[in-house]
């Protein structure tokens, strides 16, 4: 796809429609396990692929069609926004060359591993946790030393 023949979409249904069908089955079902291990967050198109917020951005999904700048990318990804804060002990998740945001590519639906999936997901809400309350408490201590 050339960069001018670049899709935008406006909502995620935009996306799926247009994703080729394997890959439309992979990120409906990472967005449901997601949607399901993370409640309390939003779910919302950015750089045209759908990011989960909650006091910050969790994680995303970013399916092969979808152009990521100059890089090609293969399968489709969920990324963890803040991956090198999660306990990857059997280091599941890809690191590449990056510092901070961690991902998994998967090419099919069988590759998937629900219960390590769901694990990260639940600690990735926890440090969106525990990043917006220490925020909160360096608000707190800089308010309390303008008094």
């Amino acid at each position: 796809m050339e960069p001018d023949e670049i899709q935008k979409f406006d909502i995620i249904e935009e996306l799926l429609a247009f994703l080729p069908l394997q890959e439309r089955i992979l990120v409906e079902q990472l967005r449901q396990t997601i949607l399901e291990c993370l409640p309390q967050c939003s779910e919302k198109l950015s750089y045209n692929v759908p990011f989960y917020v909650g006091h910050t951005r969790i994680c995303f999904i970013w399916p092969a069609s979808v152009p990521w700048g100059k890089v090609k990318p293969n399968g489709v990804q969920l990324g963890f926004c803040n991956g090198n804060l999660l306990q990857d002990e059997t280091q599941y998740l890809e690191r590449g060359n990056r510092k901070q945001v961690f991902t998994k590519t998967f090419f099919h639906v069988k590759e998937l591993d629900f219960d390590l999936i769901r694990v990260l997901l639940y600690e990735a809400g926890e440090v969106d946790a525990r990043l917006f309350a220490q925020k909160k408490e360096k608000a707190k201590l800089r308010n309390h030393l303008k008094a």
